[in-house]
């Protein structure tokens, strides 16, 4: 099966081509959003009388506290049930990860002399001060003064 490949003038065309629909398609949503807007918007504020005498303006202005009244009173109200539900499910979230417990990660086994480890607890500031341990030298000594001494233990078995 041999798969020809396409040429970039080609493939730059196509391109060109699906980027021009899909321009179109948002223009036609673009359009059709701001058309169901403007119903919407007719259908729940019509334009005001703007004839009539003062009292008729004055009972129009009225009803449109009233209305934003409600409408506010429907807002806090959903407000305060979406605060509720969010502080449930908060809670919620908690008691799930306190019923599964805090799983631990398995700790990698490092390798660190005592310097690179105290370095690494106090800082580089502090330098770890070694200990030389110096052995005296009178204790390995002469051996021949060992042997001599040896040998007198085993004529002590001996004689017994």
């Amino acid at each position: 099966m041999s798969e020809k490949k396409m040429n970039s003038s080609r493939r730059h065309h196509l391109k060109s081509l699906i980027l021009q629909i899909a321009q179109k398609w948002l223009d036609q949503e673009k359009a059709e959003d701001l058309a169901a807007k403007e119903a919407y918007m007719a259908e729940k504020c019509p334009s005001p009388p703007m004839s009539g005498d003062q009292n008729t303006l004055m009972e129009y202005c009225k009803k449109l506290h009233a209305i934003i009244d409600k409408i506010d009173e429907e807002r806090y109200d959903i407000a305060s049930k979406v605060q509720k539900a969010d502080k449930e499910i908060e809670d919620l979230n908690i008691k799930v990860v306190d019923l599964r417990g805090v799983k631990k990660p398995a700790l990698k086994k490092v390798r660190m002399s005592a310097d690179t480890m105290l370095k690494a607890l106090l800082g580089s500031k502090h330098t770890v001060k070694k200990e030389v341990k110096e052995e005296p030298t009178e204790a390995a000594g002469d051996w021949r003064k060992n042997i001599e001494d040896k040998a007198d233990r085993k004529k002590m078995f001996e004689t017994s």
